[in-house]
């Protein structure tokens, strides 16, 4: 579903050149749930950026679906970040005037759904997430977990086939974090792909492969699952 093949990022301040990516080569199957570990400054976020096409590598391939998406202008990647990827973020990026549910729906308002099918859509989700009974609370009448809900539901609501979450459990506690990492492993088993960025050990642990970039580079690459299983023998 993912493939990356020799991808690079570099910034410049003025003639001076700042790799951040220095060849990344990748692939991530269909259907897979995979954490992208790494320090401040390893790059995992420049790589997660990429990957959600909200950014463009300097050079390499990235091919998402079939799709080379490296090359194309920014018209055609948004097209594409609206119709293959939900996006979940640390801060939830909720809008503060609307409820949960019309938060859930505005991803279908941009792709021109009717407000009745908008609305039916957006209510299946937030019930997959269990907050139908505050789908018409405000964000501030929620909590930390519960804004992340909503926003897990608004990723999943176009039917995406790339989730990608960026720090999903950094405001919450630690109850909280892992009830969201559940709902994570239920996205992933009911046939979603999953990428996390995660600097913490134990949010990372609930993926299946860990791949870890230090530098630019991917330092290592496990496939956990087989391993622990075989643990609890």
């Amino acid at each position: 579903m993912i493939h990356l093949e020799g991808i690079r990022k570099c910034y410049y301040m003025g003639k001076q050149e700042l790799p951040v990516l220095k060849g990344i080569n990748l692939n991530i199957q269909k259907n897979e749930y995979v954490a992208l570990m790494g320090p401040s400054g390893s790059g995992k976020s420049t790589l997660m950026n990429i990957l959600g096409c909200l950014d463009s590598p300097t050079g390499g391939r990235y091919i998402l679906n079939g799709q080379d998406v490296s090359k194309m202008p920014d018209d055609n990647l948004a097209d594409v970040r609206n119709k293959e990827i939900g996006f979940v973020f640390q801060q939830f990026n909720l809008l503060p005037r609307l409820t949960a549910l019309e938060n859930v729906a505005l991803p279908l308002v941009y792709a021109g759904v009717s407000r009745k099918q908008r609305t039916e859509m957006a209510m299946e989700v937030i019930k997959k997430v269990g907050l139908e009974d505050r789908s018409h609370h405000k964000p501030n009448e929620l909590s930390g977990g519960q804004c992340q809900r909503v926003a897990i539901a608004r990723a999943l609501v176009n039917n995406p086939s790339l989730i990608l979450a960026d720090e999903p459990t950094g405001n919450l506690d630690t109850k909280t974090s892992i009830e969201i990492m559940q709902i994570f492993g239920e996205i992933q088993a009911a046939g979603n792909t999953v990428v996390l960025v995660t600097h913490e050990e134990d949010i990372a642990n609930h993926a299946h492969r860990i791949v870890r970039l230090r530098d630019g580079l991917i330092e290592s690459d496990r496939v956990k699952a087989v391993v622990d299983e075989l643990a609890g023998l």
